[in-house]
């Protein structure tokens, strides 16, 4: 996809977003110092040129009953990009991010029970190009 570059007016709008997803255009507007018309505008123009995919929530790693993961993935030659769609396709995969190093991708996995969890984990392993997988569990949220 070929999309515009960001201004100063899209980070600003991006990093109160991050910061909370669910602002009203008027408190965007606010706390990036444009104006509602503006802040509307360029939220809209993010949205459709996919500098915004979606709107999300985060929760902490310490919510009762929720079982979150990251697991690091390897890939055999040039199979990222047909192992990243099939990834985002599995109830599960909150994020999949590429990285370098030993490993290919990093998937932030969110789940309700162990159980839902080692299904994910089998779909990631059987996917054709994934190679190798590990995964660590989050326990404990201990800073920030």
């Amino acid at each position: 996809m070929n999309t515009p570059t960001l201004t100063e007016s899209d980070r600003a709008i991006l990093n109160a977003l991050r910061r909370n997803a669910r602002m009203s255009i008027t408190e965007l507007a606010q706390d990036t110092g444009l104006s509602r018309s503006t802040a509307r505008s360029r939220l809209d123009a993010l949205v459709a040129n996919g500098h915004i995919r979606r709107f999300t929530i985060e929760t902490d790693v310490d919510v009762e009953g929720e079982v979150r993961a990251i697991t690091l993935v390897a890939l055999q030659g040039k199979m990222s990009r047909q192992v990243i769609r099939t990834l985002t396709r599995i109830p599960g995969v909150s994020t999949v991010f590429a990285t370098n190093g030993a490993w290919d991708l990093v998937v932030d996995i969110r789940t309700d029970s162990l159980v839902s969890f080692d299904r994910i984990l089998r779909e990631i392993r059987e996917i054709p190009g994934v190679v190798n997988s590990e995964s660590c569990l989050l326990l404990a949220h201990v800073v920030g």
